[in-house]
């Protein structure tokens, strides 16, 4: 037998019917939040339901303010979003959908809870009306973001036409030195392909330097493989996958378990198994990682300097150069780390899992922010974890507002916001002009990064506090 790919492996198994250029696939687990709306409506427009309730699961998580929380929906003080949140709950009802609404002690953000709560898992094809679905390929699954047509045709029938994509393997190899983690990894990437540089491919992550991160470090690379233009990001299962998933709420259980276990086994790509497309990074050599400008794809080792756009290959980067160095004040030729920064965030879907958190709390524990800061964890239970382990008290202390979950300051649709001409150390995944806020400039990196910068007041190297 032809040695298979991860990715080939799964899209085969999902094919139900194929036509020109296109293959139509089973989708086994989509999520949907307060944006699908549209979708629901164009569903009961045509007098349809649901088709596999089972198998579609709904969070509130975008527009859910993270301050007032106490009070449940009476809380939410815009009366539009208060509708969102409330629509999502009557779709949910009406079509019998798990709904975790904002007063389900198990809401969260839709790429966290999915991982959370066992629904992600190996070798699924997974949907979800939002770009950053690509997270849930950390757990050897095939995930990506659609749109509400789309969204539309997977609740009406649990399918949906796609065209094949490419395949790209990158490969990271090395050890990582203490600072250095899955974040820093996804912006190098970035940075050397560009942000187009996966388009049209899925990329499965692989290297010495991918098996060693744990699993919210694989989540985080994989979250921002669209970031590089990629459809997907995949990482193969492993033992270290299987760990994080066993006993969790809807993960398989007993005979269920050891029948899953044994096929999830036979999951990664064989040997020899052939790439479109292989790109290599060494792991030993990468530092902390921070963008500088307003795409992704604009990342440099905090050690370096703003470069300068003359210097720069081609005239589209040279124009974007300048656009972005204008947009966020900086000056070709100053050390990153002499960046001054206004606001701190430490959440999202790219890093508001436990593991982040204290990564961010060990920097701050006995250290003051000077800088306007607050912490937004990724769920309701992550949340509950952190304050059981104390890092709600370390962040407080530190001077950080400690808040409740949902996307908070990435997409800034939800009342956190970076005031305009503001400069904003995040932990979210995208920087582009006006994404946290009207005029808001936006740095992202690592949550040890952030809780470092937010300590000193600057973008700071967090090997140096240590």
């Amino acid at each position: 037998m032809t040695p298979r790919t991860l990715f080939d492996k799964i899209w085969q198994q999902h094919v139900i019917a194929s036509r020109e250029g296109e293959s139509l696939l089973y989708v086994d687990r989509n999520f949907v939040h307060e944006g699908a709306f549209h979708a629901f409506f164009a569903l009961a427009k045509e007098g349809r339901k649901v088709r596999r309730p089972r198998q579609t699961f709904a969070t509130a998580d975008h527009y859910v303010p993270t301050v007032g929380r106490e009070h449940g929906l009476a809380g939410v003080i815009d009366p539009e979003i208060r509708g969102m949140i409330e629509l999502l709950e009557h779709n949910a009802r009406e079509n019998g959908l798990l709904h975790l609404g904002i007063d389900d002690p198990r809401q969260g953000i839709v790429h966290v809870v999915g991982p959370e709560l066992g629904i992600t898992q190996p070798g699924l094809t997974i949907t979800c009306g939002d770009s950053h679905t690509s997270t849930h390929g950390a757990f050897g699954a095939l995930a990506f973001g659609i749109g509400a047509s789309q969204l539309k045709q997977i609740l009406a029938t649990q399918c949906l036409w796609q065209k094949k994509p490419k395949t790209l393997r990158v490969v990271v190899d090395g050890t990582l030195v203490a600072g250095v983690g899955g974040k820093d990894i996804i912006l190098a990437i970035i940075a050397k392909i560009g942000t187009a540089g996966a388009t049209g491919h899925t990329i499965e992550f692989a290297g010495s330097a991918i098996r060693a991160l744990s699993m919210e470090g694989r989540l985080t690379v994989c979250n921002m493989a669209i970031e590089a233009g990629a459809r997907a990001g995949m990482i193969a299962p492993d033992d270290t996958t299987f760990r994080y998933i066993e006993g969790r709420e809807l993960a398989p259980q007993g005979a269920d378990w050891d029948r899953a276990l044994q096929w999830w086994r036979t999951l990664p790509s064989d040997e020899g198994a052939s790439f479109d497309r292989e790109v290599h990074l060494g792991g030993s050599a990468l530092e902390p990682t921070i963008t500088w400008g307003t795409s992704p794809e604009e990342a440099l080792p905090v050690s370096a300097q703003v470069p300068a756009p003359g210097e720069m290959a081609g005239a589209d980067k040279r124009e974007h150069a300048i656009s972005a160095l204008a947009y966020m004040g900086l000056t070709p030729g100053m050390a990153l780390t002499d960046i001054v920064i206004d606001r701190a965030f430490i959440g999202t879907c790219t890093n508001g899992r436990i593991e982040d958190l204290r990564a961010a709390a060990a920097i701050l524990k006995g250290r003051k922010a000077v800088v306007p800061a607050w912490v937004s964890p990724g769920s309701s239970q992550i949340k509950r974890q952190a304050e059981a382990e104390g890092l709600d008290r370390i962040f407080t202390e530190a001077g950080f507002e400690w808040r409740a979950s949902g996307c908070s300051a990435c997409a800034a649709m939800n009342g956190d916001i970076v005031p305009a001409g503001m400069r904003c150390a995040s932990t979210s995944n995208r920087n582009f002009e006006g994404r946290q806020g009207k005029g808001a400039r936006t740095h992202l990196m690592s949550p040890a990064m952030v809780a470092a910068a937010a300590v000193t007041g600057r973008i700071t190297d967090v090997r140096t506090l240590l």
